[in-house]
């Protein structure tokens, strides 16, 4: 990304001088156990085509496995590059997303685009999913009953797409893929496993916009993450 143009999108965020730089080493975190009952992980296979993706997405849109299945406008998939290295999995869709069938729009959604594009990513090159793919009432935090409705969804999501790193946004994100309870400030700037895969905690961009002063912390994380994907190709 040119100069300026990065430039452009650090202030859009709200922070200045942001330079992609070496960050600290990353710090290693044992693989969390499982929760009770997911199937192992599937062998390394060759990159899913259309067909494979087009039927899950069929699947989640006739999904009544819990009671969010009344309430919803529609279903929220997931949107990005079906080859794309990095995957980014946020909580659940809110009232906007409900509304066009899209993770992260909004003021939310703008946000997490120019931290991507702080990093030199453009949003249709990386996949962005959720945990749920239908929207709490009231956007209230996710229950564990209809987490667990999902979660054969974004399985079969991650399984399709075999991400480089995930990176899970925000705390409820982080806790699930984690199987732990500890708050979000412990698992920042550590480099975690989901199975096979590194993952990276970041915090969400709704949290970010009602905290100003976050903004500037939550590039550390982000260059955190592009060190963790860069030792990869190491």
């Amino acid at each position: 990304m040119a100069e300026p143009d990065h430039a452009f999108y650090l202030r859009a965020m709200g922070v200045q001088s942001w330079r992609l730089r070496r960050a600290p080493e990353p710090r290693l975190a044992p693989q969390p156990v499982l929760a009770q009952g997911l199937p192992p992980a599937a062998p390394a296979a060759a990159p899913a085509g259309a067909e494979a993706w087009e039927a899950l997405q069929r699947r989640v849109a006739a999904c009544q496995a819990c009671e969010l299945c009344a309430t919803r406008t529609q279903t929220v998939f997931g949107v990005g590059d079906r080859r794309a290295e990095w995957l980014l999995i946020g909580e659940a869709p809110g009232q906007q997303e409900d509304l066009r069938g899209e993770p992260f729009v909004g003021p939310a959604g703008l946000l997490l685009t120019e931290m991507l594009r702080a990093l030199g990513f453009a949003r249709e090159q990386v996949y962005i999913a959720n945990m749920l793919k239908c929207r709490p009432p009231g956007n209230r935090d996710p229950a564990a009953k209809e987490v667990l409705a999902c979660q054969p969804f974004l399985l079969e999501q991650i399984a399709l797409l075999r991400p480089k790193i995930i990176l899970a946004v925000g705390r409820i994100a982080a806790q699930n893929l984690l199987n732990t309870q500890q708050p979000l400030a412990k698992l920042r700037g550590v480099r975690h496993q989901w199975r096979d895969i590194p993952l990276v905690a970041v915090p969400h961009p709704a949290y970010l916009l009602r905290s100003l002063t976050e903004k500037a912390r939550a590039w550390e994380d982000l260059q955190f993450a592009w060190t963790v994907y860069s030792q990869l190709k190491e």
